[in-house]
């Protein structure tokens, strides 16, 4: 059984990766593959969306930072979408925060 919980959904600006649970050295083949196929599609901008992320190692952090890499050297970009403050705090503390660009969803109406 893995930590990850891994799905991709399809929106008119590109695809959505949904991450929940928990992300490490033993999550990072799935992870990866999912990563790459949708940058491989050519989808040119890819949102992750972490908000069910509870934890990131620093595996998951540098497979990240490399998709957006190579998003940008393609003209795209990678969103990482309302993650957790541990994640933020991962993200800021190894700089990949300047390398991609992290988004917070607007809070619900209520």
């Amino acid at each position: 059984m893995s930590l990850l919980d891994l799905s991709v959904t399809g929106t008119t600006s590109g695809p959505v990766v949904v991450l929940s649970g928990e992300a490490d050295l033993t999550t990072l083949d799935q992870l990866n593959g999912v990563l790459n196929e949708q940058i491989r599609s050519g989808s040119r901008l890819v949102t992750a969306d972490v908000s069910g992320l509870r934890f990131a190692d620093s595996a998951t952090i540098t497979a990240l930072a490399r998709a957006a890499r190579v998003l940008r050297e393609r003209g795209g970009d990678l969103e990482i979408l309302d993650p957790h403050p541990a994640v933020v705090r991962i993200l800021s503390l190894t700089g990949v925060d300047q390398l991609l660009t992290v988004r917070h969803a607007p809070p619900l109406d209520r």
